[in-house]
Formats: C-alpha cells, structure tokens, sequence
C-alpha cells in the first residue's frame, strides 16, 4: 500500500518532490535511490534498496502527522489585498483593508502603511476579509501591506490629502459641502452610510449630517423647513474632505440627506429608511416652558473658596427635540459638559446668598411603533451594543442573581424584541409596581419582587443587557393635567434597524402618581410606545469629575437627572445650605 502524503486519503502515489512511502515493505523511495526491504541491483540511477530498522517505525509514525501539516501550510496562500478605503486621506484617518486570507485573529499578523506598522492599540477590528486600522498621525503615507505568517500581500496605495495638488477654483465656484453618492441608498436604522462629495472638511469638527426625521405625516407645513434629525458624535465613524461614513440616527425617515458645515450646507440627496421590521413615528407634539432653580446660603466659609454646581438641562433626542435654555440669571461657569452646565462661585462669604435661575423650553412627541417582529434579527457588534451591554453601578448586569434572573425569564429565546416583551410582561406579572418612592435600586427590586419607577427602570436595563440586548435608563418628570410635575423614571432599549424603543413599566402596570389617569391600554402601549407627558433629563447615568480632587462632593441619587456630582465645595467654604426646586411648569402649548 503506498501512502499519499498532503492528499488527506490512501492508494497511489503523489510525488511532491520528497520521495515516497511505501508502507507494504517499509522502505522510502528517494529522488537519489531506494531506501529498505526489497530487491535493487544497486545500479545507478535505479537507486540502493536497504532495509530499515524495525526500531524507527514508532519515529516514522510519530513524525508522519507533523510531516503532513507542514505540507498543508505550505499549500494556504499567502494574503491577498483587494480594495483599501479611502485611498487619499490623512494620516490619522481609519483604514478599511478589504481581502482574503488575513486570518481570523491578528496574532503576530500587522499592517505596514509607508514602511511604518501602526501601534497595537491602533487596530479597530482583524478578521479574515476584513481590517481597520488607524493611521499613524505622524507616520508617512505610501504602500499599504498586510502581512502574515504565511507571506506578505500585494501593496496598496494611501495617499496623504495634504500632499496632493489642486485646483484653484475660480471666483463663480463655491466652496460649500456637496454630496456625490450614497451608500447604500436605502437602509434601516444603525446601519453604516458612506456619503462621498467634496468640500467636507478634513475633520467633523462643527459639521453634521443631517437624515429626514420620522414625523407623523412625513413632509413638514407649507412654508416651514423639513424637520431633520442631526447624527450624533457616536453614530460618525469616519470625516474627511471626501468621504463621511456615519450610521442611520434614530429617528430618521425617507427623506433628504444634507451636510453642514462652517460653509454652508449641501445639496440634498435622497435616502430610503428600510421599513423591514415595521415602522417609528413621532406625534401629537407638545411645548413645554419650565423653570428650574438652586438657591445656596453660606453658613461658614474663609477666603479662598468656590461652590460649584452641575445643574441638568433636558437632553434632546429623537422624541425630545428643540430643548433649549429661554433664560437665565448668570451665565454657566462652563457649558454642555456630559449633559450639564457648571456654575461657579468664588470666594463666598458667611451668610451670603447665591442663586441659579433657569427657564426652559422643549418639544416633547409621543412615540408610536408598528413593529414586525418576526423580521427582527440578533443585532451585530454595533455601537449600542459595545456602549450599552455592560454593567455599572447603577446596572448590575454581571450580578449573579440578575443573570440567572434574566436567562429564566428568556428562556431560549433568541429574538431580541420577544426578550425585551418576555422581560417586560414579568415586570406587570411579578414585581408589584407601585407610585409611591421605594428606597433601593434593581437588586432590591428584584430581591423584594417590589418596585417603583426608579427600581423599575434599573432592573429592566440590568436583565436587558443581561440578555445581550442594549438598554438605558431615563430620568425626568412626567407632567399631569394640573401641570404639576413628579419624578419619574423609565427605560429604553434598542433594536437594529429600529433605534431606541421606549419602555415604562410603571406606567404599564398603571402604577401612576396621583393627578394621572392611565390609558385603556395602558399595559400594551407602553411596550415600545410612550405618551408626551414627559421631560426627560437625563439617557443613561453622567459619570462625572470634580473640579477639585480635594473638593467636597454632595449628590442627589433620585432627582430628576442620573449624573454623579451635583454640588462640590472647595477651600474654605465650610458649611452651606441648598434648595434645588422641583421642575415648575409655566406654559404647556
């Protein structure tokens, strides 16, 4: 019997350059000679037949496997370089190498770009088709090379922007943004859109894209503009002169999609929003006009001394839009820091008295959904789910009861929308909802199998990224009829191609505070729907840092903003007193 090496089967011979086995008489047959038992008459060119000792077959056999894999190895070809994104750019920019054979992890494989490998940590994503790697901001732009231990690939060209020649354009040219195409023309919310034009700016810097926005009835008023929806700094991926690549906002419908920048805003260029998995409209409108107030009187203090105070804003989205500060009685100490405006006061004197007043406005939409779940998929490793899986503090999904909690309540359910609805329905069939404030958090609401909006909002999020799926919790105030305001909180999750999905347990349970009347429907709507009886604060929990590592801190864990620091005291303030007042109505439109 001869064995066929590389061949992965028995019978035959394969001459690989290397000689053959044959198996029946032990020998090995060499280019030179014969080598074991059998007959040779020793002339040249037919080759030396000697017999082989039987104490080197347990050797022969143990090196037959290692023998077989080197020759497997040596037949992978080497990686092949099919397409780089974007050829001229500028260093510091994200590279897209798109080929084969790069192996399924990094290991000991880089990327060469002008003779320079990038830093480890400059690598966003390896795979075997697929690497991102950002450029060296200092290195020197040139032939681009994947290399592996199997070879090093064919060479690509990445030029530097600042390098290249150009065109001076003559006076009548302008030099706004203008958008040249459109990739991929229709597409569902999250996914990635390439823009490519010209004149967008070398970085993003003040600039914004801009998708139609999800309003019932679609086109806006006679005589207005159309309403948009801005992406947001996570949903821009990549910014350059030429090419923009951004993921679909939430909230965004079939529309025109522009740029904007400093010079002015493009051209419009039409985008279809993939209705798939159903459909999200934003309606019955409703304008808020609020106020909110903090007032600080200074028992003991000695100079030098300062307070500072982070005071929330309402948070714009989708569903929140226009929120804006209509007045104020001194201006911020610094602005839009995670959510919040700090304020500042120096070298304050005993019995001394400072204030913040602030008047507000926000339009605020009730959301409605149509969804089709059966065409919903398990999301990809999008930007939810690397920002809103984890735990934290507040969201205890690692914990040992949560998890066990959350995989008993899914079951093998592996649709992500029939999760979240399966978390949902526990929460009206288990948890004993209730308006009244409780103290504790998630592991107490699911402990007690008690809860009210707060401990509700938490647990949901914690089983939710549990589960694998994205989710934040919501603070603010909900509004009744009397125009008087309540804390509140609730939850949002997301779903691929549909966005953020709102969610309020408490109030699908009817737990409502006094002053509200809950809806005929109440159980059902508020799974993926929500009423515009609400300002919300605060999307998730603002981490945020003291001005002064020595500084004294105070918090407020269940107002109406989840942010960590809300006063901190420095130097000689001693002692003071404060009054942060509820969330006041004045205008409801």
């Amino acid at each position: 019997m001869r064995g066929r090496v590389g061949s992965g089967e028995w019978g035959g011979d394969r001459d690989l350059g290397l000689g053959t086995w044959d198996l029946d008489v032990m020998s090995y047959s060499s280019p030179l000679g014969r080598v074991g038992r059998g007959h040779g008459d020793g002339m040249p060119g037919r080759g030396v037949t000697a017999p082989l000792p039987h104490s080197l077959l347990p050797t022969l056999y143990s090196l037959f496997p290692i023998l077989l894999a080197a020759l497997l190895a040596c037949t992978k070809p080497p990686p092949t370089l099919t397409s780089l994104s974007p050829h001229i750019g500028m260093m510091g920019d994200v590279l897209t190498i798109q080929g084969e054979a790069f192996g399924d992890e990094q290991g000991e494989s880089f990327v060469s770009i002008g003779g320079t490998p990038p830093t480890a940590s400059s690598y966003l994503q390896w795979s075997d088709t697929l690497i991102r790697v950002k450029t060296p901001e200092f290195g020197e732009p040139g032939l681009v090379f994947v290399h592996t231990p199997r070879g090093k690939s064919n060479g690509a060209l990445f030029s530097d922007l600042r390098m290249m020649p150009t065109l001076v354009q003559a006076a009548e040219h302008s030099a706004e943004p203008r958008i040249e195409s459109v990739d991929p023309v229709s597409a569902g919310v999250g996914a990635l859109v390439t823009l490519r034009g010209l004149n967008f700016g070398a970085s993003r810097e003040s600039g914004a894209v801009l998708f139609a926005w999800a309003q019932e009835g679609g086109a806006a008023r006679e005589g207005q503009a159309p309403e948009t929806v801005e992406v947001n700094e996570g949903g821009c991926e990549y910014w350059s002169d030429h090419e923009i690549r951004v993921r679909v906002p939430d909230g965004a419908a079939s529309g025109n999609v522009h740029v904007k920048t400093e010079r002015g805003v493009s051209n419009p260029l039409f985008f279809e929003l993939s209705r798939r998995i159903g459909s999200k409209v934003f309606k019955e409108k409703r304008s808020y006009t609020f106020t909110c107030a903090v007032n600080v009187q200074v028992q003991a203090a000695a100079r030098p001394n300062a307070l500072y105070l982070w005071v929330p804003k309402p948070v714009l989205s989708a569903s929140q839009r226009g929120a804006r500060v209509l007045s104020e009685n001194r201006s911020p100490f610094a602005k839009d820091y995670r959510g919040v405006d700090i304020f500042q006061f120096a070298d304050l004197a005993p019995r001394e008295t400072k204030t913040v007043t602030r008047a507000f406005v926000a339009d605020v939409y009730a959301v409605e959904t149509a969804l089709r779940p059966e065409a919903i998929r398990a999301g990809e490793d999008s930007p939810q789910a690397r920002l809103y899986t984890g735990a934290s503090p507040l969201v205890p999904a690692d914990h040992r009861e949560v998890r066990s909690l959350a995989a008993a309540i899914t079951g093998r359910e592996r649709n992500p929308y029939h999760k979240a609805r399966l978390l949902y329905e526990w929460f009206l069939r288990e948890a004993h909802l209730q308006a009244e404030p409780l103290d504790g958090g998630a592991l107490e609401g699911l402990r007690e199998r008690s809860c009210d909006s707060f401990r509700a909002s938490l647990l949901f999020c914690a089983l939710a990224r549990a589960s694998g799926i994205p989710a934040v919790p919501i603070a603010g105030v909900i509004v009744n009829r009397k125009q008087e305001t309540s804390r509140h909180y609730w939850a949002e999750f997301w779903l691929d191609g549909a966005g953020w999905l709102p969610v309020d347990p408490a109030f699908g349970a009817g737990a409502v505070p006094d002053g509200f009347r809950p809806r005929d429907d109440h159980a059902a709507y508020y799974f993926c729907s929500i009423d515009n009886q609400r300002i919300a604060f605060s999307r998730g929990f603002a981490e945020l840092s003291r001005m002064d590592p020595r500084g004294r801190v105070a918090g407020r864990p269940r107002d109406y903003a989840l942010q960590s620091l809300w006063e901190e005291a420095t130097g000689g303030l001693e002692a003071y007193s404060s009054l942060w007042s509820d969330v006041t109505i004045t205008g409801v439109y």
